[in-house]
């Protein structure tokens, strides 16, 4: 699911110049160091053509987010490897023969999502329903109910849900 997380973080990123990467990767300083303009331009072309994968798991459109997934992993092939310290910690990685970091982030959000897709299911990935907002995000609940990116946008929501029922409720008795 990390994989798949760091995806939708870098769908929902604001990377407007190159600037900005350090800033997403501040968890990942290593990578840092290795950053090129290269990688800004290739990072802002895929979080483009990402986005409507997660579009279409939020429209309940199944076999466009596995076409589209077919279609990015066609064009960003993925290398993975076990990695681990003992049989209790094995996990996936990438292959560590990416040529730039751009290739890196690329092939761990296709695999993350891969897994996601073909563990979990199609429809685990959304686009935040809160008004205003178009982040999107991995849905981890256990019965496949998210709705909203962040607890901020689903607090909001329910906020304007309850205000516009209280209005509803005052217009009701002034008409009464």
């Amino acid at each position: 699911m990390r994989y798949a997380e760091r995806a939708a973080r870098l769908v929902n990123a604001r990377l407007e110049h190159p600037d900005d990467l350090p800033g997403f990767l501040a968890d990942r300083d290593w990578l840092v160091q290795q950053l090129t303009d290269r990688d800004h331009a290739a990072l802002r072309r895929f979080s483009r053509e990402l986005r409507p994968v997660f579009q279409a798991s939020s429209d309940g459109a199944e076999d466009q987010v596995v076409a589209r997934l077919n279609a990015l992993l066609a064009r960003h092939p993925v290398t993975p490897y076990i990695a681990g310290h003992d049989a209790q910690s094995w996990h996936l990685h990438v292959g560590n023969r990416m040529s730039s970091v751009a290739e890196l982030l690329i092939a761990e959000a296709l695999m993350g999502l891969a897994v996601v897709v073909c563990d979990a299911g199609a429809l685990r990935l959304g686009v935040c329903q809160a008004a205003g907002c178009s982040n999107v995000f991995v849905d981890t609940s256990p019965n496949q109910s998210r709705r909203y990116c962040s607890e901020r946008c689903s607090s909001r929501s329910n906020v304007a849900a309850y205000r516009a029922r209280q209005r509803a409720e005052r217009a009701e008795k002034e008409t009464v």
